[in-house]
């Protein structure tokens, strides 16, 4: 692999994936129709540069407990393709140019936005809480949904209704994604020393957790039906997707093993981008 490609993986590339798919729909929603193709581009792209600082940040911090973990032990700081120092250049390089662009483009409210969704999942959830506390992943959910905020402050100068109807559905679907990787990598985290809920609670309450949480998804998901220029072409896929979310989470209830948690998350990428996809091409049809 290339010194480019570590930089790339770095930023956590499959993560970015989800600030473009929840960013678009938020734009076209905020603006009732396309909004103006440079504004909405520099908005997609400042935002990607700030979560990709943010996850270069996070794997700077990390990259001792990544180094004994399985799941992380291959990533390109602990295995030694990048040096830390130049790792943390490239993140502080990301953050400016992101945060710069969003302030001269898409207004001073979207670059504070991202300003603080950096902030939180550096210091708050990275530094603070993750190594004290499974419930990090809530308080954490603030920076990975934040892309709808962002988005819509970028058109209204403030964010409205839509904008937070998309951060509700990715901040609700975040515990019961985490919850699922924490049961069946349970053993991984114990060895980088980061407390997980089934540790802390059990795995019986954890289970319970991931199903309130799903069942509390599912209308949170139909919400954004009630803004114009969403129908049955995102309502059919949302409902359908959820209800097999909610399956999946039952069945993790019922059988409790670690191949049942693993294809809850597993299908809990799935489903977001599924929602999403909906949303943009429902949003493509009706604009």
């Amino acid at each position: 692999m290339s010194q480019a490609a570590h930089y790339v993986a770095l930023t956590k590339p499959r993560i970015l994936a989800l600030v473009l798919f929840s960013g678009l729909p938020a734009l076209v929603l905020a603006s009732g129709g396309w909004p103006e193709p440079g504004l909405a581009l520099a908005t997609l792209i400042g935002n990607a540069l700030t979560a990709a600082a943010a996850n270069a940040f996070n794997s700077y911090l990390e990259r001792e407990p990544d180094a004994l973990m399985e799941r992380t032990r291959e990533r390109p700081l602990p295995a030694g393709a990048l040096q830390p120092t130049p790792a943390l250049i490239f993140g502080l390089a990301l953050g400016t140019l992101g945060l710069g662009l969003l302030w001269f483009v898409s207004g001073p409210m979207a670059a504070g936005l991202a300003a603080s969704a950096i902030a939180v999942y550096v210091f708050v959830y990275t530094l603070w809480l993750k190594p004290r506390t499974p419930f990090a992943v809530v308080v954490g959910g603030f920076s990975g949904a934040i892309a709808p905020l962002i988005a819509d402050a970028a058109i209204e100068g403030h964010v409205g209704a839509a904008g937070w109807l998309l951060f509700a559905i990715i901040f609700v679907w975040q515990p019961p994604h985490f919850y699922a990787i924490a049961l069946f990598r349970r053993e991984d985290y114990a060895r980088a020393g980061f407390p997980m809920l089934p540790d802390r609670i059990g795995e019986s309450a954890t289970y319970d957790r991931i199903v309130w949480w799903s069942v509390a998804l599912v209308p949170v998901t139909l919400l954004p039906l009630w803004l114009p220029g969403l129908g049955l072409i995102y309502g059919i896929p949302a409902g359908v997707l959820g209800a097999l979310f909610l399956q999946r989470a039952w069945q993790l209830r019922t059988e409790r093993n670690t191949e049942s948690a693993r294809r809850l998350f597993l299908f809990s990428l799935v489903y977001l981008m599924g929602l999403f996809g909906a949303m943009i091409v429902d949003l493509a049809i009706s604009a």
